[in-house]
């Protein structure tokens, strides 16, 4: 099994030390509503963590919230609430939009809030070894001290100063800990109120819960500089041993031509998204391409990932046992096996599911017995979090067509089929299909 480790720039074979695989993976800054860009990051550590849960490792995941940033402050005085309030909202949002995409919980969710001792101690620890000082709005990393700075980034230190340092010994320098200003959350320190920066919360908290070295550290693309850098500097030069042995990192969401950010106001939020399609849906969006590679939302796109949601659900759905010809699943599972051993190739992954299913659909027809290819397709599609239930995207009309189904239903038990089909087309009309199965009829926003 090989991944692409950033830190290197290159596929390296995947090794941990021990049965146990440590993942920690950025979470998010709680002051608004998730958006497609933060699902499809989570999505694919999702998968990351199936995966080697499947291939015999015991995995242990952490996954933080930031409830302590100048975003935050911000937000919170604009509603007149305090920060805890503002963070503790969307971090039951978070939940919500989470679970609504059969995203895994991670093992451990700290807040930043609540690991301040651990954060007073790293500084305290690197203020003493001469990595940090004192400045007038708060305690500073020294950059230079930190001789490999630069090598998540792949840039040399000197090309990274574009500015005048003003009260810092360096522009780089970044800040470890703000003294207080009024009207902001506060904690007692060493160097009297105030409260932690965002680099330090992270390292601080995976140190805590998964000890000096983690096996993996995730998150967005845009997070490598200078957030992962500087993790990498603080977290380093304080224990003097490596932070993490592999860096992986997903490209980001676009609508249209630019990335998808609250900064620039181009968000679709996951909550938006899930009023039109299904987790089935939204996953496949996300897994159909390589996790490294920008992807474009757009509803034609969407569109065309549920139909290929309906294609895997159709091969799953119940049959009758054919004759004693069996489709042979093992060749797919090999080549699903060996895509997702090549950097968790999710594209090649989907298209053996895709054959697969295909396959499945080419046995029924000629009378085959399917079931145990139908079971392996299912376990493989529940190491991609995909369900395969019936889509049901909640609409208000949803009880006026159950009872138009079940009408129907009854018109077609009395042989009254020309009223049947009416109610049918209408329905149809109205964008709903109707596909009636051995066990019930079943319906469906049309796609």
């Amino acid at each position: 099994m090989k991944v692409f480790n950033t830190l290197s720039g290159n596929k390296e074979e995947f090794l941990s030390p021990g049965s146990e695989v440590k993942i920690y993976v950025c979470g998010i800054t709680s002051y608004d509503f998730c958006h497609i860009g933060h699902a499809a990051s989570y999505i694919f550590f999702d998968v990351v963590r199936r995966y080697l849960a499947f291939k015999g490792y015991k995995v242990k995941y952490v996954q933080n919230f930031t409830d302590v940033d100048d975003k935050i402050i911000n937000q919170a005085q604009s509603l007149g609430i305090s920060c805890q309030e503002l963070s503790q909202r969307f971090i039951s949002e978070y939940f919500l939009d989470m679970d609504s995409l059969n995203i895994l919980r991670a093992d451990v969710y700290p807040k930043a809030s609540e690991e301040i001792p651990q954060m007073l101690h790293l500084i305290q620890g690197l203020m003493e070894k001469g990595y940090a000082y004192p400045g007038k709005d708060g305690i500073y990393f020294r950059v230079r001290k930190c001789k490999d700075y630069g090598k998540l980034s792949h840039q040399d230190i000197d090309s990274l100063i574009s500015q005048e340092a003003g009260e810092k010994e360096s522009p780089l320098d970044f800040a470890l800990w703000k003294f207080y200003r009024p009207g902001e959350p506060y904690w007692e320190s060493p160097w009297g109120k105030g409260r932690p920066g965002w680099h330090i919360e992270c390292s601080a908290m995976a140190l805590k819960y998964l000890g000096e070295t983690l096996d993996i550290h995730g998150g967005g693309e845009d997070l490598i500089f200078p957030h992962h850098e500087n993790e990498i500097a603080q977290s380093e030069c304080f224990t003097g041993v490596p932070f993490a042995r592999y860096w992986l990192h997903n490209g980001m969401v676009r609508l249209g031509s630019e990335k998808m950010s609250k900064s620039l106001g181009n968000l679709v939020s996951v909550r938006q998204s899930r009023e039109m399609f299904d987790a089935d849906t939204i996953r496949l969006f996300v897994l159909s391409s390589h996790y490294r590679s920008p992807i474009t939302y757009t509803e034609e796109i969407l569109q065309s990932c549920r139909r290929g949601a309906e294609r895997l659900r159709e091969a799953v759905r119940a049959v009758e046992r054919g004759g004693e010809d069996k489709v042979d699943s093992e060749i797919y599972r090999q080549r699903f096996m060996k895509a997702m051993d090549d950097d968790f190739n999710t594209p090649q992954a989907l298209a053996s599911l895709f054959d697969l299913a295909k396959e499945i659909n080419r046995g029924t027809s000629l009378g085959s017995d399917v079931v145990p290819a139908q079971n392996c397709l299912k376990d493989l599609c529940h190491l991609l979090g995909l369900e395969l239930s019936e889509e049901r995207v909640e609409l208000e009309g949803s009880p006026f067509i159950e009872l138009l189904v079940s009408i129907r239903d009854e018109l077609r038990r009395k042989r009254e089929f020309e009223l049947a089909d009416s109610v049918r087309s209408r329905l149809k009309e109205l964008g709903i299909t109707l596909e009636d199965t051995p066990q019930k009829t079943i319906w469906k926003v049309s796609g």
